[in-house]
């Protein structure tokens, strides 16, 4: 039997949404980013995006991942940023303590396998060395034939205890 004396969590971020849409005003925002940025950045929680660089909604598209990697998504992610809505440049940002580094496919595809009981298909783009990996991304970014403006594509870390970024590449 459920408690009903006791909401979820998404329930209250509900009550949330429901507060922000009573003060919400139409600023005419459209789907092209003011800045004309694109960032990626790992889905960390102690990572915010919109606060480490100062940014407010209708500046800027925000793709997140487990680990801020450059994976197919990713990419599919930035060509619509960049030939359907207009982006010229991209940020990457990983950061220090991910959950990714330090680690491998085969062993977070074994502990998903154990917690659930199906071994996933897919690559989870562990990495050992966090700098090569944001530098990695990079390249990735600025060789794919989808992407036209690679021109300006930079990386960075993320150092969760001080709050510096860093650029790597």
């Amino acid at each position: 039997m459920v408690n009903s004396s006791r909401m979820s969590q998404t329930d209250e971020l509900l009550v949330n949404a429901r507060s922000y849409e009573s003060g919400h005003r139409d600023v005419e925002l459209g789907p092209h980013p003011v800045r004309k940025v694109a960032v990626l950045a790992c889905m960390d929680t102690r990572l915010n995006p919109y606060s480490l660089l100062g940014l407010t909604e209708g500046e800027a598209h925000m793709i997140r991942n487990a680990g801020g990697v450059v994976t197919d998504d990713a990419i599919r992610s930035l060509a619509i940023s960049q030939n359907v809505l207009g982006t010229e440049e991209v940020i990457l940002i990983q950061h220090t303590d991910c959950g990714l580094l330090g680690t491998t496919d085969t062993e977070l595809a074994d502990r998903v396998e154990a917690a659930s009981g199906s071994r996933p298909d897919w690559p989870f783009h562990a990495f050992t060395d966090l700098e090569r990996s944001v530098r990695e991304g990079v390249g990735r970014i600025e060789s794919s034939p989808f992407l036209p403006r690679r021109g300006s594509v930079r990386g960075f870390v993320f150092e969760v205890q001080s709050g510096r970024l860093r650029e790597v590449a």
